[in-house]
């Protein structure tokens, strides 16, 4: 089974090249799941009912979050959609779910999403004790794992802490896609970030003059979204469903 996960989608512009380019990857490399972070896809930060409304209408099987899942009150509309998960680590009792199982083909694909602890600014639960609990209940063929976190080492010591018991995990968040995908010695396919969909000449997706006025004066310059061509980042996972290990494993740049 080929799974493709799409990185960060920035602003409306990232979610024009999805619109433009999502078909023809996914016939061209014969995708059967389709995972999509959309945090940051309301002008950088949350989703609409509008941005959700037109990913709903493309092939995606589920959409993850992170730390921007609350940017938009207009989430608490549609966060129960069978469709879209956000950290399971978040603290209990907020909305949504952590964790969605779809069957595709036949075989039953779970999708967790975590955030990581590490210079996030969110207080959450730890997401290494929330992985144990939540592969204690979930009854899947293949697992499949979304941390969305800023510390490189807190993303390489959980791609360590799950091996052998999800088929694969990618690092959301930092926007910069990292070239270290690999399968670990158990069998999942692992890499620290996929990085984004957006704004090519930017400071991951922000305007670059109003980025370098925040590190130049150390003043709260506003962030603005970058204009001009976007990328398309993300990675496709090939599991052998016989095993539920991933068998290859390579990213994508468009």
């Amino acid at each position: 089974m080929k799974i493709l996960a799409i990185g960060d989608l920035v602003g409306e512009s990232g979610l024009e090249k999805l619109k433009k380019n999502l078909q023809n990857l996914q016939e061209a490399e014969n995708i059967d799941f389709t995972i999509v972070n959309g945090e940051n896809v309301a002008s950088g930060m949350g989703m609409t009912t509008k941005n959700f409304n037109e990913l709903n209408k493309l092939n995606i099987d589920v959409i993850t979050m992170g730390n921007h899942t609350w940017g938009k009150k207009d989430i608490f509309t549609f966060i129960d959609n069978p469709k879209i998960i956000r950290p399971a680590n978040y603290s209990k009792g907020v909305p949504g779910k952590g964790y969605t199982v779809i069957e595709k083909n036949g075989i039953k694909v779970a999708v967790i999403n975590l955030i990581g602890r590490t210079d996030m600014g969110v207080l959450s639960d730890n997401p290494f004790t929330c992985i144990d609990n939540l592969l204690k209940n979930i009854e899947a063929d293949i697992k499949i794992l979304d941390f969305h976190a800023e510390a490189t080492a807190e993303k390489i010591a959980m791609g360590y802490y799950v091996d052998g018991r999800i088929s694969a995990m990618f690092g959301t968040h930092t926007h910069v896609q990292t070239a270290d995908e690999k399968i670990l010695e158990n069998g999942t396919g692992y890499i620290t970030d996929i990085g984004m969909t957006g704004p090519e000449k930017s400071v991951i997706g922000m305007d670059i003059k109003a980025s370098l006025k925040r590190f130049i004066t150390s003043l709260p310059e506003k962030y603005k979204l970058a204009e001009g061509n976007s990328i398309l980042n993300g990675i496709i996972f090939d599991i052998d469903v016989n095993n539920c290990r991933t068998k290859e494993i390579y990213r994508i740049n468009i």
